[in-house]
This record gives structure tokens, C-alpha cells and sequence, in this order.
């Protein structure tokens, strides 16, 4: 019992500095495509729209050119993934990622 007291403040510290999941904009988990190909037409979409890389008036880089794939690199920050921007294993890593943050949460 002494040891779970004593142990109580550690445990309470590595939970204050845990990272904080960034949330996901309000919406975006309705708009993830169920079954979208990666590098389909519909799958460049969602990412785009879920990252913001085109702005309101759909100016912005073709989507899957090399200025395309730097952007969402760029708006994914330290999360992006280290393998061959545009490549199936990026798109894959992305998809992922980006599911993972709209997964609802409870």
C-alpha cells in the first residue's frame, strides 16, 4: 500500500506531461472516404479538405504534384511520414495518420 502512495505522484506527473492528441476539425470524421482508392480523385479531395491545402476558392497546387505532396508534408508537421512524398507507402502512412485523428472520440 505504501508503494502505490508513494508511486501515486509519479504516475500523476507522466500523465501531466503526456502529449495531448491535436483534435480534429469539427465535421471531418462524416467526410472521410469509406473505400477511397489511395491517389484516387476522391481520396486527394478529402485529404486536401481535411488539411486545407487549397484555399476557399480552390486555388492551390494540382492535387498529387510534388507541390501538392510538400504541402500536406508541411501541414502535417513532425507527424508526416519519412517515406517518398507521393509514394504508395506515403499515401498509405497519410491515410493513417489522417484517419486516426478523425476517428471520433468518446
Amino acid at each position: 500500500m505504501r508503494r502505490l502512495v508513494a508511486s501515486l505522484p509519479l504516475a500523476l506527473l507522466l500523465a501531466a506531461c503526456s502529449p495531448t492528441p491535436t483534435p480534429a476539425p469539427a465535421g471531418t470524421a462524416q467526410t472521410a472516404p469509406a473505400n477511397a482508392t489511395l491517389g484516387s480523385t476522391e481520396w486527394y479531395a478529402w485529404v486536401d479538405r481535411t488539411l486545407g491545402i487549397a484555399d476557399t476558392d480552390g486555388h492551390g497546387p494540382d492535387r498529387g504534384s510534388a507541390q501538392w505532396n510538400q504541402a500536406v508534408q508541411r501541414k502535417l508537421g513532425q507527424e508526416a511520414p519519412q517515406s517518398q512524398p507521393g509514394s504508395p507507402e506515403w499515401q498509405q502512412s497519410v491515410d493513417a495518420l489522417l484517419r486516426t485523428r478523425a476517428a471520433p472520440s468518446s
